[in-house]
C-alpha cells in the first residue's frame, strides 16, 4: 500500500466512524452488509436483520 493510499484510508475510516456516531446520537440505525445480508445496528447497540423503517 502506498503512503497516499494509507493516508486516504485513514481519513475515510475516521469519516465513517464520525458518521456512525452522529447517526447513533440522532437515533438513526447504521446499515451494514455482512455476508451479502443487510444488518442494522440500532442506536442502543443491538443488531437486527429486519428493516427498522
Amino acid at each position: 500500500m502506498t503512503d497516499l493510499t494509507a493516508k486516504l484510508t485513514r481519513i475515510a475510516n475516521r469519516a465513517v466512524r464520525k458518521a456512525q456516531e452522529t447517526n447513533r446520537k440522532k437515533g438513526i440505525p447504521n446499515l451494514y452488509i455482512i455476508n451479502g445480508k443487510q444488518v442494522w445496528q440500532l442506536p442502543d447497540g443491538s443488531f437486527t436483520n429486519k428493516n427498522p423503517f
